[in-house]
């Protein structure tokens, strides 16, 4: 067992930013707006309010619950929790199957967020202005062509998520969301206001909140459950590590509240940013990472002030998925250095170099690999499918099945700082609607 000192979170404040940080990431982006809008528009917030609190919040608080307790690893903090409560140490394979996640999910990420350095960049030399269609579909194709784009832009990012994390809890992590987080607000007021210029703020609104029932069915429930679960970095280790860094004095309850709220208002405010500007050039909304890569580029390059939006949008788009990217790699740094005699640097440089490896054959396969199929899918897509499909909802139904079944009720009464009869209601929710609503998400997804 490591004797290594644990680090803490040296305000509430900075671990909510952290938080926060991990939970927005490129999906909130474009993603959950379009969700929004093409789901029933406030009908779909609704549903997805509700599902966050009986299925995002509960998880949540769990993962954070276990961290904290254990104050270790994911792994060991499973191991040594189940072990005080009677159970098999067999537990910590939960704790490694979300570091595992991350590592998968990290590896790919990264290729992702090597696109928006290579688009910030191109933001910064015009690369858009006056291109047509073809030329905006050319520049993303033979970006994707080349390996060696590819792999500079993966290799860049990575870099900079080392070079974070690498300094630790306070300096690295604390420093990176203070500076990162802030900005990130800044950059989406600034092109909210810009929306507000385009004349079609009005019909983004109607879009994004005008509640439309009759579009709700099986389908947008599951996909409101899903985006509920998958939002806040859960199944992935990153809260149970964040966690093990809490001080005892930080109520779990309130904190994943905050937590909830600003991440879906990171995800709405951006519908506010991006919209207007798909409404104002008649782009196509449903286009996926396509409206970010391709659409979007297209209507920055021939409108007035394009190249500055173009710039801020990028850079928005690159600090959210550096929030995102060190929060997942810290479970696997937390699990080298606590777990081996290495240091901090050295423990994060090769969690590091292990994940870029891997995304090296993830970004292989738009361009070499290609024909390279397992399951039918390439290997990008595949890292993508089993971290989504299995590893994440698996993770995160054992880890809420762990604190409501295996725990001490008494002790976890006592962490949430609850009075019996508002336990009682937490224990419905753990022990029964929030696993039976992760299940129903498992087994659509296949």
């Amino acid at each position: 067992m490591s004797t290594k000192q644990h680090a803490h979170w040296s305000s509430r404040l900075t671990f909510i930013l952290a938080a926060t940080g991990s939970a927005v990431g490129l999906g909130n982006i474009w993603k959950f707006p379009y969700m929004v809008g093409d789901s029933g528009g406030g009908a779909f917030v609704l549903i997805y309010l509700l599902c966050i609190g009986l299925v995002g919040l509960p998880i949540l608080v769990a993962e954070w619950l276990v961290g904290r307790r254990g104050q270790n690893n994911p792994a060991n903090a499973m191991a040594d929790l189940a072990k005080a409560s009677g159970a098999s140490r067999g537990w910590m394979i939960v704790g490694i199957s979300g570091i595992l996640g991350a590592f998968l999910i990290l590896s790919f990420y990264s290729v992702i967020g090597g696109w928006s350095l290579y688009y910030t960049l191109s933001s910064v030399t015009g690369a858009f202005s006056g291109q047509d269609a073809d030329g905006i579909s050319a520049l993303f194709s033979g970006m994707l062509a080349s390996p060696g784009l590819l792999l500079v832009g993966h290799s860049v990012f990575m870099l900079l998520v080392i070079g974070i994390v690498a300094r630790g809890v306070t300096k690295g992590l604390e420093g990176a969301v203070r500076s990162l987080m802030p900005a990130l607000g800044v950059l989406l007021v600034v092109l909210v206001g810009y929306g507000m210029t385009t004349g079609h703020f009005g019909q983004t609104l109607n879009f994004m909140f005008n509640p439309d029932f009759s579009k709700v069915d099986g389908g947008v429930i599951l996909a409101a459950m899903g985006q509920a679960f998958f939002t806040l970095s859960l199944g992935m280790g990153i809260m149970m590590a964040y966690g093990s860094y809490l001080n005892e004095e930080i109520n779990l309850l309130k904190t994943a509240r905050t937590v909830i709220i600003l991440d879906t208002v990171v995800a709405l405010v951006s519908g506010l940013a991006i919209f207007p500007i798909v409404f104002a050039n008649g782009l196509d909304l449903s286009s996926g990472p396509g409206l970010i890569f391709v659409t979007l580029p297209l209507a920055f390059g021939n409108m007035g002030g394009g190249v500055i939006l173009s710039l801020m949008f990028f850079l928005l788009l690159t600090f959210a998925a550096l929030t995102s990217a060190i929060s997942l790699l810290e479970p696997a740094v937390e699990f080298v250095e606590e777990r081996t005699p290495l240091s901090r640097i050295a423990s994060t440089l090769v969690a590091g170099a292990a994940t870029w490896a891997l995304g090296i054959a993830a970004l292989l396969a738009f361009n070499v690999w290609g024909d390279v199929l397992i399951f039918g899918l390439n290997i990008f897509d595949l890292l993508d499918t089993v971290t989504s499909k299995f590893l994440l909802p698996l993770t995160g139904l054992m880890a809420i099945v762990f604190v409501a079944w295996v725990l001490d009720k008494e002790q976890v009464r006592e962490e949430l700082g609850l009075d019996v009869y508002d336990f009682s209601a937490w224990n419905i929710l753990v022990k029964y609607v929030a696993p039976l609503c992760v299940i129903a998400v498992f087994v659509s997804s296949l």
